[in-house]
């Protein structure tokens, strides 16, 4: 079975092809960094007018790549929500037009599920049930998964999101966009013990999470330094350690409150090595395993497209030909897989 999987949800249009017997055998991506650089974030039109441009050219792309011709894609995957609406109406729409002359059928897949389901592209491989950490730009969230569409919601951010957050901050710290990866690089050069950050929601029970808090005593702790340079990698290296502490205390939580040993991490800020090193200090602790993405499928792609659209296209679930998208799609609401 092969499945073709487009992204296109916010900023980075992502085409891959999976094969079952194979894995991945082509994938590509258009990151519009640039494109949004000068104004400092993502400019929702100028994101969808890009995807139009680019989505084809990458499909013929990836059947190259894979070798393949078109009839040999028994359906096409394509993220359906949540995310950017004009955007996710770009790839949408490119998905089930090409569905319809490949005369092959359609699958919606959950943006937020392909990052979740994106470690097992890996090997090893997670198995069910595990505990989810989905920190993203638009997400932070704690999810007890007990198998495809088996979701149960443990936690979430009331404001902020760590991605967010961490864009936020690398921007009043005058790093530009995107911010995350800026300041991570910034934070090595900084030193221990310099600030105190707090962290946030750890003193009360619960595995809720709130950055936004955090984010306004780093701005109120970078208008009061010197601007130095120094001055600016020390803040950054104390707002990764809060953000960081904080997540692995709320997983200790989900650990012991739930009884699962395995911690799956996914998300764009899923790739930020310090989270990563916390994470993994946390799990020998608890005698457990953690597992994450490669680099490059931390970021939105469309190899998680394609490999969730599998998994759902499997169990016999397609679209009709009605091009729908949801900018707002609760993880919940998904259907449990076979």
């Amino acid at each position: 079975m092969i499945v073709l999987g487009i992204e296109s949800s916010c900023d980075e249009t992502g085409v891959a092809i999976y094969d079952d017997k194979k894995g991945i055998i082509a994938d590509v991506l258009h990151s519009q960094v640039k494109l949004h650089a000068q104004y400092g974030g993502v400019v929702p039109e100028l994101a969808s007018r890009d995807h139009v441009r680019r989505t084809v050219p990458l499909v013929r792309e990836a059947l190259k790549i894979a070798d393949i011709e078109d009839n040999k894609i028994d359906a096409v995957a394509y993220t359906a929500g949540p995310g950017l609406i004009g955007a996710l109406l770009v790839g949408a729409s490119m998905a089930r037009s090409l569905a319809f002359a490949w005369e092959c059928p359609a699958v919606a897949v959950h943006h937020m599920e392909g990052h979740l389901l994106a470690p097992m592209l890996e090997d090893p491989a997670p198995e069910f049930p595990f505990i989810a950490l989905l920190v993203s730009g638009g997400h932070t969230q704690l999810i007890e998964v007990s198998g495809i569409g088996q979701y149960k919601l443990l936690g979430e951010s009331l404001d902020d999101a760590a991605g967010e957050a961490f864009d936020k901050t690398a921007k009043i710290l005058g790093l530009g966009y995107p911010g995350g990866p800026a300041l991570a690089k910034l934070a090595l050069k900084g030193k221990p013990n310099v600030h105190k950050f707090p962290r946030p929601m750890t003193n009360r029970p619960g595995l809720d999470f709130s950055f936004s808090g955090l984010k306004t005593f780093a701005a109120n702790t970078i208008r009061s330094s010197d601007g130095s340079e120094q001055a600016h990698a020390d803040i950054a290296h104390a707002f990764q350690e809060a953000v960081s502490e904080t997540l692995a205390i709320k997983c200790r939580r989900a650990i012991r409150e739930t009884g699962l040993k395995t911690l799956v991490i996914a998300g764009g800020v899923s790739a930020n090595m310090r989270i990563r090193e916390r994470l993994e200090k946390l799990l020998v602790q608890e005698g457990g395993s953690v597992f994450y993405p490669r680099p490059e499928f931390c970021t939105d792609n469309g190899a998680m497209i394609a490999y969730a659209g599998y998994l759902r296209f499997k169990t016999g679930e397609t679209t009709g030909l009605a091009i729908k998208a949801r900018p707002r799609w609760p993880l919940t609401e998904l259907k449990a897989g076979g």
